[in-house]
């Protein structure tokens, strides 16, 4: 039997991937005795992310993906069943394989940060993203990095395209592929020009109207699968229709060469139920004169977009985390009578209901979700005073001091506060009760929180508890999402592709602020209706979608 190790630009491509010295030796000799045994039946991979919960059937999807499709698959896993997962541990598995030097991942722009995010804590590689300064400083250097995340409509762009499609990437991702289901428009012509050697297509709903769609994706992957449109509509398709297949098993036996789909039925998965309390809170007099004297200071100085954005969410956290922005703004007109205001305060309505849910069932661990270090010491302080024992989790401390902060929770210590990082890639599934002190605008983020949770794993009901004070903007979005969609009842995953369904190419917090902007403080409750009602659409078209999807697949096509 012939062996052959890795060579020159490979062993250094090997030894790139930001692992410690120790882990990288071991993992090369992992691979070592993977290439004697000649095949993919041990992942490299799962030696190298820890921070990522693994599951059966992501393992299993990874192996299939390597060993069969050679790279090259439609990954249409049910929502929520982890279809970023295993693109990610892809990508580590070909990177520490030599397979792949460079990286492009196109997904819609409201995801791209959430991408970035995720390849970092999950699988340790920096990419550089379309929202990042080297973009806007070099757009024709940016395509040429080696870990790039772009927004589908970036590189589709005019000035985009030919920078894009002149490069060549070894591994190419595409996030909510049904975005490529017309052959015609841009989108698909972009991502069947580039130059590449694999390429994964990830979506939960491959067929969104017709059949047609499905050929259009797995043209991308395998040119030439189906022949032409018209030999696949003669060949699979009933006469007169899109939907309906005429040879059902040839065309699941074509599939099974390029699609992987797993379901919930088909791996058994069964979660406990979600229970959601929103406690809305009267704002007392000095909360009400520090919202509208904050209206008045940010719309009189018309600061930058990220600026107003920073001051609304953290007032909508506590006043405590507004008066650090607001005293290094440095006297700046109209700043001094907001923190003298806040100055009175000892004490807020969220902190008195925070401490009534803390009272009730005092034995079961709770986690208390909040964005800003001021709200959270604030919250230690009430704590501190009312004798509860807690711990703080926060992304400004060492792996060792997260490490003890959970092994205290694990054992002894009932409450948790903890920042948005808090609980990433740790199992947390002994805790069932999560307070959201505060509200992102983003409700992906606060389904994060919620699958921190409500997960593989949990064997108890979850109980979410949501604080917000009246008429303020967390209140509305709080509103929507559960009067309009009924957010949590849904599996976790589905607020994504909703939000796809917007018809929105933003992140929904500028739609927020945008709104915030135009509408005024007063008028602000008829703007959330619309945007509600522009929800309740887009989670039907996505339900529309899912039905087609299902009624085309069904049982019969579950991977």
């Amino acid at each position: 039997m012939k062996i052959e190790l890795l060579k020159g630009e490979a062993i250094t491509s090997f030894f790139q991937q930001g692992i410690s010295p120790l882990k990288e030796t071991l993992l090369f000799i992992d691979y070592a005795f993977l290439t004697i045994q000649g095949g993919f039946d041990e992942l490299l991979c799962l030696n190298a992310t820890s921070a990522v919960e693994k599951y059966w059937h992501q393992i299993e999807t990874v192996k299939k993906v390597l060993k069969l499709f050679h790279g090259r698959a439609l990954l249409c896993d049910e929502v929520g069943l982890g279809k970023t997962i295993e693109a990610g541990m892809l990508i580590k598995e070909y990177l520490m394989r030599g397979m792949v030097k460079n990286v492009l991942v196109l997904t819609p722009a409201p995801l791209v940060s959430q991408w970035k995010e995720e390849m970092q804590a999950k699988f340790g590689i920096e990419f550089l993203t379309t929202d990042d300064e080297e973009f806007t400083s070099d757009p024709a250097g940016f395509w040429k990095k080696r870990f790039i995340i772009a927004s589908l409509n970036t590189a589709k762009s005019a000035k985009n395209m030919p920078l894009v499609t002149e490069q060549f990437y070894d591994l190419v991702v595409v996030d909510e592929a049904h975005h490529l289901k017309n052959r015609a428009a841009l989108s698909w012509k972009l991502v069947n020009q580039l130059k590449k050697k694999f390429i994964l297509l990830l979506t939960a709903t491959p067929v969104q109207n017709n059949l047609i769609e499905l050929f259009n994706l797995i043209t991308i992957l395998k040119p030439g699968q189906f022949k032409t449109e018209k030999q696949f509509k003669q060949d699979y398709l009933q006469k007169g229709s899109l939907k309906a297949t005429a040879d059902k098993d040839r065309l699941k036996a074509l599939l099974r060469d390029v699609m992987i789909r797993n379901t919930r039925s088909a791996i058994d998965l069964k979660l406990p139920k979600r229970f959601a309390t929103t406690v809305r809170l009267e704002p007392s007099e000095t909360e009400r004169e520090i919202y509208a004297r904050l209206d008045g200071f940010i719309r009189k100085h018309g600061f930058q977009k990220q600026t107003i954005y920073l001051l609304l969410r953290e007032a909508g956290s506590s006043p405590f985390a507004l008066k650090q922005t607001l005293l290094a703004m440095n006297g700046k007109d109209g700043a001094d009578g907001i923190i003298e205001a806040i100055g009175d305060l000892s004490d807020i309505g969220k902190g008195t209901a925070l401490m009534e849910i803390l009272s009730k069932n005092p034995g079961e661990k709770k986690i208390i979700f909040t964005q800003f270090i001021k709200s959270i010491d604030y919250i230690a302080g009430l704590l501190e005073r009312h004798d509860v024992p807690f711990v703080m989790f926060r992304g400004d401390m060492s792996l060792k001091e997260k490490d003890a902060a959970i092994a205290a929770f694990r054992s002894d210590i009932p409450v948790l506060i903890s920042t948005e990082s808090g609980g990433e890639g740790r199992n947390l599934q002994f805790c069932n009760t999560i307070i959201n002190f505060d509200l992102p605008w983003n409700p992906m983020r606060i389904e994060q929180r919620i699958g921190r949770l409500h997960r593989i794993g949990q064997t108890r009901d979850v109980f979410i508890f949501n604080l917000s004070v009246k008429d303020t903007i967390e209140d509305y979005i709080i509103d929507i999402l559960d009067s309009k969609i009924n957010m949590f009842e849904m599996v976790i995953g589905e607020i994504e592709p909703i939000l796809g369904h917007l018809g929105e190419d933003r992140d929904f917090e500028d739609i927020i602020l945008e709104m915030w902007q135009k509408t005024g403080r007063e008028n602000l409750r008829e703007g959330f209706e619309q945007l509600g009602s522009d929800l309740v659409k887009a989670k039907q078209n996505y339900l529309n979608a899912k039905a087609a999807d299902s009624e085309i697949f069904g049982e019969d096509y579950e991977m």
